[in-house]
């Protein structure tokens, strides 16, 4: 089968199709023949090494990158139940995904209903289900409850602000440029604040009377994350999920205390999807959402599998307004 092969950490460049062995199905997992495969930042960190000496994402060289996708089981493992060849499904948090055929454990898959196309499934997975986790769990919002959301144009984004908006939260959200501040504002956002042009600090501070919110969801790391915590109310929670401009290599404990006593945590999705009641409850929401007219997925753009190097250029180039996609051609 061909895939997507990693021999070596560095820019899009090192993405190659290759011929490979095609796995095959074991215990508690089931044989996808995948339709579309996700393309995160997740997989750009994972490019250029800088999840390699991780335990949840670690990824040692050669490597298939990808960690979502969806397509339609071809075979399961032995023990299997509640999925057989011929339905339908998407995934998150697997490897090895940009690929024509790939291997899932079955708690990391959902099955996906009659109305929603595999393409908006390996769009929403991932990106859904982080949303989600963050609005719903972490800092589990409220009507009373104010949020900065930063990238909000992007592709979680601008499910985060939906989702926001939809727990009733006061939502404020930073957008880089017209087009993309009047996208923003459409999805529902109370304030959008362009940061190209204006402080969102100052905004921030101004939109809620001098207090500041009650979270920042930041993605964007080292270009934002100092002033991301000067956007805090007293006892506020940042939440740094994404490295887009760079990572954040360490936090000054007596900033957090300077800066009201505020939380900092920085979650991984794993830990919020660690079963297959967990990844299903999660989608099935996102899902509701969907059909209630409270929540849209805006796919940017879809590659073939072999360019997934301009996917990743596409990607980076922070111009992308919603997922981007590889689709296999096979």
């Amino acid at each position: 089968m061909k895939a997507v092969a990693i021999k070596a950490y560095g820019g899009p460049e090192t993405l190659r199709l290759a011929e490979v062995a095609e796995p095959e199905a074991g215990l508690g997992q089931i044989l996808v023949q995948q339709a579309y495969a996700g393309v995160n930042f997740a997989d750009v960190y994972m490019r250029e090494g800088l999840y390699s000496g991780q335990h949840t994402y670690g990824t040692a060289l050669p490597f298939i990158p990808g960690v979502e996708g969806a397509g339609e089981v071809i075979a399961a493992g032995p023990d299997v139940v509640g999925f057989a060849p011929g339905d339908r499904v998407a995934y998150c948090l697997g490897k090895a995904c940009y690929a024509e055929t790939i291997v899932v454990d079955t708690a990391k898959a959902v099955q996906l209903p009659d109305d929603v196309g595999t393409d908006l499934g390996a769009a929403l997975i991932l990106q859904g289900s982080t949303a989600h986790y963050l609005t719903h769990s972490l800092f589990a919002l409220e009507p009373h409850h104010s949020c900065l959301i930063h990238a909000a144009a992007g592709g979680v984004g601008q499910l985060l602000v939906q989702l926001a908006k939809s727990r009733g939260a006061f939502v404020i959200a930073t957008a880089g440029g017209s087009a993309k501040v009047d996208f923003v504002r459409g999805l529902g956002a109370d304030l959008v604040i362009d940061y190209r042009r204006d402080c969102f600090v100052e905004g921030v501070r101004e939109a809620t009377s001098g207090e500041g919110v009650d979270v920042v969801y930041d993605s964007v790391g080292r270009d934002t994350i100092e002033r991301s915590l000067r956007c805090l109310k007293v006892r506020g929670t940042c939440v740094l999920f994404g490295a887009s401009s760079g990572v954040v290599d360490s936090i000054v404990p007596m900033d957090l205390a300077e800066a009201g006593s505020v939380f900092f945590t920085r979650p991984h999705l794993a830990h919020y999807r660690r079963t297959a009641e967990e990844s299903q409850k999660r989608m099935n929401d996102l899902v509701s959402l969907l059909r209630a007219g409270a929540l849209k997925q805006t796919i940017d753009a879809v590659f073939p599998l072999s360019a997934a190097a301009d996917a990743h250029r596409r990607l980076e180039s922070r111009t992308s307004r919603g997922k981007i996609l590889l689709k296999n051609q096979g």
